[in-house]
This record gives structure tokens, C-alpha cells and sequence, in this order.
């Protein structure tokens, strides 16, 4: 397969990141590959105006965020979890954790983001990866129940916390993994463990954000 990163892709990344770049990348302790920015990023020569742009529309599809990678490597040593089963991975950014669970044998696999380039990106993710997937733009536009909704790195902002209750009308199991919330509190979801990860390329983050904390649902 070509190590030409998609011409779409980068065009979506230069108009948020002029002159980034895309490189296929296997994420530790898997085998899996993404097109991730390269970890070399020379961000002490952005201007103050690209900065701008990365906090007001951050690509999130360039990394593997810490609780996808954390996820993806659980699912792919627990292939239980999923096997057989419809999965949804909800906020799925680059599609790390969809992949993830379309290899641990899931029968059917949707990755569910709001953001067109993301799903653009999980489609490519999915090509390199050799696996096929679904895809869906909008959480309320699913029919009926999955077996297992999924959903890594998206408690991050306050105002996502409803989807808590939320993703109970979509799964008849939720798993969350999150490393910037180490324990909400919800009648509805419990403690299973943690693991440690780091977003990939590493960003050199605080110790604390390389814990990731899971939950599921009672």
C-alpha cells in the first residue's frame, strides 16, 4: 500500500496546519497503522494565527488520543468483549478504536463521528488496516440498539457529560475510557480499571493524562 498520505486528507490538514504533514505510523504494543501528523511537528514555528486555528478547529483525526490507544489495545487483547457483536465507536476520530474492534472479531462495526473529516480519516484508517467499516455522522440517526457502544476521549469538554445518558438509548453495553476524568460519579457506570497509554505521536503530556480510567455500564 502506498505511503503517500490521501491527497484529501492533507488538504484538510494544511487548512488548519499549513505544511503538516502525514506519515503511516503503527501505534505501540499493536499492529495497527494510522495516518497520524508526524511527531516531529515543528510547532515553535506556527504563528500565532495558526495556533488560533488549532484551538478553534483541532483536527483530532491527526493523533491517537491516549484512551483510543488505551481502548484499541484492550479490545485487541480481550477480543471477547466484541466478538460477534455490533459495536459503535462514538467520537471516533481517527477510527483507532473501531478498527480495533472489527479485528477482535466484532460482526459489524460503525464508526460514528460529526465531523466529515474525521470519518474521511477512518476510512483511510480502515483501508490501511485491511478491514471494512460503517459509517455515521449523527448518534440519532442510528436504528435500534448496538451491542456494545464504545467511547474514548469525549468527557474532556463539561458540556459532553450528557452523552452519559445518552449512550444508554444506543447500547445495551457502554464502555467509556477517559484520562482527563479519573471518577465521575453516575448511578449507571462503574469502575472496571485502568491503563496506562500516551496520545501517539506522544505530546509529551502530564503524567496524569497517561492514566486512563475505564467504565461500564451496570
Amino acid at each position: 500500500m502506498s505511503s503517500l498520505a490521501p491527497q484529501h486528507l492533507l488538504e484538510a490538514l494544511h487548512a488548519v496546519i499549513p505544511d503538516a504533514g502525514l506519515s503511516r505510523q503503527v501505534l505501540p504494543e499493536t499492529s495497527l497503522e494510522l495516518w497520524l501528523i508526524p511527531p516531529d511537528l515543528p510547532t515553535e514555528k506556527m504563528d500565532d494565527e495558526v495556533i488560533r486555528r488549532i484551538w478553534n478547529e483541532t483536527p483530532y483525526w491527526i493523533f491517537c488520543w491516549a484512551s483510543g490507544l488505551s481502548m484499541a489495545q484492550w479490545l485487541l487483547a480481550e477480543p471477547e468483549r466484541v466478538r460477534g457483536k455490533t459495536v459503535l465507536d462514538f467520537g471516533a476520530g481517527s477510527g483507532v478504536v473501531a478498527i480495533a474492534a472489527k479485528l477482535a472479531g466484532a460482526a459489524r462495526v460503525i464508526a460514528c463521528d460529526i465531523d466529515q473529516v474525521s470519518l474521511a480519516a477512518c476510512r483511510e484508517n480502515a483501508l490501511l488496516n485491511g478491514v471494512e467499516l460503517e459509517y455515521l455522522d449523527d448518534l440519532y440517526a442510528l436504528e435500534g440498539k448496538v451491542d456494545v457502544l464504545l467511547a474514548a476521549d469525549v468527557l474532556y469538554d463539561q458540556s459532553n457529560r450528557f452523552f452519559l445518558d445518552e449512550f444508554l438509548r444506543f447500547g445495551h453495553e457502554v464502555w467509556v475510557a477517559d484520562s482527563r476524568v479519573k471518577n465521575f460519579s453516575h448511578l449507571k457506570y462503574v469502575k472496571e480499571g485502568e491503563r496506562n497509554a500516551s496520545t501517539w505521536p506522544d505530546l509529551d503530556e502530564a503524567h496524569e493524562f497517561r492514566n486512563v480510567s475505564f467504565y461500564r455500564t451496570i
